[in-house]
C-alpha cells in the first residue's frame, strides 16, 4: 500500500507544480500528449493527470495482489514477475521524481 501512496503523491506533485507552471506562470507542458489536454483547460487536464495517478497506483496494488497469491513463491515465474513489477515500479518513481524536479526548476527560474 506504501508504495502507491507514494505513486500518488509523486503525481499529485506533479500535477500541482504542473499547474502552476503552465496555468498561472505561463509556461508550456513538454509533453505533446498532455499538451493538448492543457490546451482543453484546467478541468480536463486534473482529470486526466489525477486519474491516470491513481490508476496506476490501484494497477500496481492489483498486480502485486495477483503475484501473492501465486502458489510458488521460490518459482521461476514468480521470481522474475517480482522482479518486472519491482522494476516497474522504480522506474516510475524515477520518471516522476524527474518531472517534479524538472516542474520545480522551472518555476524557480
Amino acid at each position: 500500500m506504501i508504495p502507491s501512496l507514494l505513486v500518488i503523491l509523486m503525481g499529485s506533485i506533479d500535477c500541482a507544480t504542473t499547474v502552476v507552471g503552465v496555468f498561472y506562470s505561463g509556461d508550456r507542458e513538454l509533453n505533446p500528449l498532455m499538451a493538448s489536454i492543457v490546451s482543453s483547460g484546467i478541468g480536463a487536464f486534473l482529470a486526466v493527470k489525477i486519474g491516470a495517478t491513481i490508476f496506476i497506483a490501484l494497477t500496481y496494488i492489483f498486480a502485486r495482489q495477483v503475484l501473492m497469491r501465486m502458489p510458488d513463491k521460490n518459482g521461476l515465474a514468480f521470481r522474475y514477475s517480482f522482479r518486472f513489477l519491482t522494476f516497474a515500479y522504480a522506474g516510475l518513481l524515477c520518471y516522476l521524481s524527474l518531472a517534479v524536479a524538472n516542474n520545480l526548476l522551472v518555476l524557480i527560474r
